[in-house]
């Protein structure tokens, strides 16, 4: 079969990258993936390890000179993100990712690429088959469904890692070495709903916040971007001085680690309280946009008359407690790191307002570096439902990589970059999950480390690596690891 990245450097790395790229590996379906790295581990004679959860664990000694070196985990995930084009006509539980080169580009046709983190698996079979390359006892790690809950790096088993060092090939921008990542959870509070019926006479409105950027709550809650579940409930909150309403609906977001972009209330009035409403309305627009004319320059409030009947509402002891919860939830950035200038340390982020037939939920992402900081934020909202008098539980958590600021092999990328290219590299962090983090909490000793290549468009159709970028990365692995001894 024809190689389509036949010339490009480093030959080996981008043979196996094609390799596997011919292979199923989406999120939750990457049995035959799995298997085909053990047969790799058995072909080149290294011991291999497959656990129940499919990650695969391979090891091979050090080369001359570095016998007695400290053993190095190389880690990234097998399973990639699976997206297509509504036109393309591809099965990705048989059909291999059709690889493009264009211009210094890698690309996919009509497909995600998989380069996240398919490359990382790529180096590390090239680096496992090297009989010329120098190193110290190395094990590869390469976990299961990382991009779906990472639920192969929470089932791995610590008695099968000896090693204390490791290099996490996950990172998406070539030049900078993550050194942390933020844990996380979430949080629900439920507010039960006392129902009341109304009399026919009064007007249903929809008030629907709208034109918010959102983003990702992680990422992008450092551009402090208005946040419409929020909003929604400040503007139900000055409502209350102008205009005599009852809410019977609101529902807001879409995921709880996405900054909600539309929410909407769902009110009742008296025949006569419209202007009041409108104006109002107006008013606090008016307000929003010179708030946000940085950030959310396009926001506005949509006020839609409805028209069926209406026959219940919420109490007004289930709306003031509705109103208090999205005026005290905490939200947005909570704290800076003091030790990585501009990285946020915590936040979190009101994602979804639910209205089901006999409760509303409000569920949060709360994220921090620092475990005790991400504990304080949800002991806040647990404390604010017990003064409601409603539920608040967790879920979901997973656990932060905190900055250790007499890391080793920090120390030894840094050296190697700076003699390689005569700047420093950026040390930075990322406040999202990372794999790091659920390491550090099976191996509280463990050493790490995050870096990669530039890549693009990550699990979108347009994704792309770029190829001058993964032979200078690798270039930089081979001779991080000939510094270790």
């Amino acid at each position: 079969m024809e190689r389509v990245l036949a010339d490009l450097e480093p030959e080996r790395v981008f043979y196996y990258f094609e390799e596997i790229s011919r292979i199923p590996r989406c999120s939750g379906n990457e049995k035959r993936m799995s298997d085909y790295l053990v047969e790799f581990g058995k072909k080149n004679n290294l011991k291999t390890i497959q656990d129940e959860a499919l990650n695969v664990i391979i090891k091979k000694e050090g080369t001359k000179g570095y016998e007695n070196a400290p053993t190095v985990v190389l880690q990234g995930h097998m399973d990639m993100v699976c997206e297509k084009e509504p036109n393309v006509d591809h099965d990705f539980s048989k059909d291999p990712i059709k690889l493009r080169v264009n211009g210094d580009n890698l690309e996919a046709t009509g497909t995600t690429l998989g380069t996240d983190n398919g490359i990382a698996v790529a180096m590390c079979l090239a680096i496992l088959e090297s009989k010329s390359l120098q190193h110290p006892p190395l094990e590869v790690l390469v976990t299961t469904s990382e991009e779906t809950g990472m639920t192969g790096a929470r089932k791995l088993n610590p008695q099968n890692i000896d090693g204390r060092i490791l290099i996490n090939i996950d990172s998406e921008e070539e030049g900078q070495l993550l050194v942390s990542c933020a844990g996380g959870g979430r949080n629900r509070i439920i507010i039960p709903i006392e129902w009341e019926n109304i009399n026919n006479n009064m007007t249903s409105y929809k008030i629907e916040l709208q034109g918010l950027n959102g983003g990702h709550s992680g990422i992008e809650i450092n551009k402090q971007r208005g946040n419409a579940n929020k909003l929604i409930g400040r503007v139900l909150y000055e409502l209350f001085s102008s205009v005599n309403y009852k809410l019977y609906s609101i529902n807001g977001g879409s995921k709880t680690n996405a900054i909600p972009r539309n929410a909407e209330a769902l009110v009742v009035l008296d025949k006569g309280e419209e202007s009041k409403l409108m104006d109002s309305v107006l008013h606090i627009q008016n307000q929003l946009k010179s708030e946000y004319r940085v950030s959310d320059p396009d926001i506005s409030i949509l006020v839609e008359k409805g028209t069926g009947t209406v026959e219940k509402v919420f109490s007004s002891n289930t709306l003031k407690k509705i109103i208090a919860a999205l005026m005290l939830i905490p939200n947005g950035v909570q704290s800076m790191s003091k030790d990585i200038e501009g990285l946020v340390e915590s936040s979190n982020n009101i994602g979804v307002v639910t209205t089901m037939e006999d409760k509303i939920t409000f569920e949060s992402a709360v994220r921090s570096s620092v475990g005790s900081i991400k504990k304080n934020i949800l002991n806040q909202m647990d404390i604010l439902a017990e003064i409601l008098g409603v539920k608040s539980e967790g879920y979901s958590a997973y656990p932060e990589w905190q900055y250790d600021p007499n890391s080793y092999i920090r120390t030894v990328f840094q050296k190697v970059y700076k003699e390689k290219y005569g700047v420093e590299p950026e040390i930075t962090a990322i406040h999202a999950g990372l794999e790091c983090g659920l390491f550090k909490e099976k191996f509280n000793d463990m050493d790490m480390i995050s870096f990669g290549p530039s890549m693009y468009g990550v699990h979108t159709t347009a994704e792309s690596l770029s190829i001058a970028s993964t032979k200078r990365t690798w270039e930089l692995l081979i001779d991080v690891l000939k510094e270790i001894k």
